[in-house]
């Protein structure tokens, strides 16, 4: 069913890996979909309490994977670009609790993956970064308003705007991660973390999900993300953004 992800359940916790590791879980539009459809999943399985997703290899993910989108002139660019919306939108809504494992770089569209997510434990060498407007492109799926939810929005502009890397520790002080731990110790964090929310009844925790899920979104409006993908698409038609990603590729080579 699933060809860049590996999904399982054991007991009432599920488990979504990442499993692109040669391009540190890069999200392709296929993987994008293959996360939303994974969410859909354990929607239909009652017995799933708590979903934790992590990435196989070096890193949790290095973010949109942009080789993967259709050419400008193709009549899927639209569905392609708003594919992380609806990813986020899915995991978000999903009925169990999701817990994002962190670990090595967690950047740009992998972080809006972890912000959709309820929870989220990072190694403590782990590195964040939001690079998207150095790649000529906005910070779209639905990123702006869950980061401002997340961390307020002078920081969000500054990290959205600097692109600048930031650690687990600043990560932890701005209230972005619930918990950072040792890198040998986060698998084991996490599911622990899983276990004792899992033990808990589902009712009341269905509840204060849905009710904090309910006031934060009158806060930032997320029903404007719908248009992020329009965003997305200025982008990458703009000269002078066009300008910009080719710099920033370059200066990675």
């Amino acid at each position: 069913m699933y060809t860049t992800l590996e999904v399982s359940i054991d007991g009432a916790i599920g488990r979504i890996w990442l499993n692109r590791p040669q391009c540190l879980n890069a999200l392709s539009t296929e993987t994008l979909r293959e996360l939303a459809m994974a969410a859909h999943y354990f929607d239909s399985k009652e017995q799933v309490r708590v979903v934790i997703v992590a990435g196989r290899g070096r890193a949790f993910s290095a973010g949109a994977d942009l080789q993967s989108f259709p050419q400008l002139s193709d009549p899927e660019l639209r569905s392609a670009a708003d594919a992380g919306r609806e990813m986020a939108d899915a995991l978000e809504g999903m009925r169990a609790i999701s817990i994002a494992q962190i670990h090595g770089w967690c950047v740009g569209g992998g972080l809006v993956l972890a912000a959709a997510c309820d929870l989220r434990l990072a190694a403590e060498d782990a590195q964040f970064s939001i690079p998207e407007i150095d790649l000529g492109i906005p910070l779209a799926w639905g990123g702006i308003p869950r980061l401002v939810r997340e961390i307020g929005p002078a920081l969000t502009k500054e990290l959205v705007i600097t692109c600048r890397v930031f650690s687990t520790d600043e990560a932890l002080r701005c209230g972005f991660l619930n918990r950072g731990v040792s890198w040998d110790q986060l698998e084991a964090a996490s599911l622990a973390l899983a276990e004792q929310i899992a033990a808990k009844p589902a009712l009341p925790v269905f509840a204060t999900k849905q009710h904090a899920n309910a006031v934060t979104a009158n806060m930032v409006g997320m029903n404007r993300s719908w248009s992020d993908a329009d965003s997305l698409i200025s982008g990458l038609v703009d000269p002078e953004c066009k300008e910009a990603r080719e710099t920033y590729i370059q200066s990675k080579l």
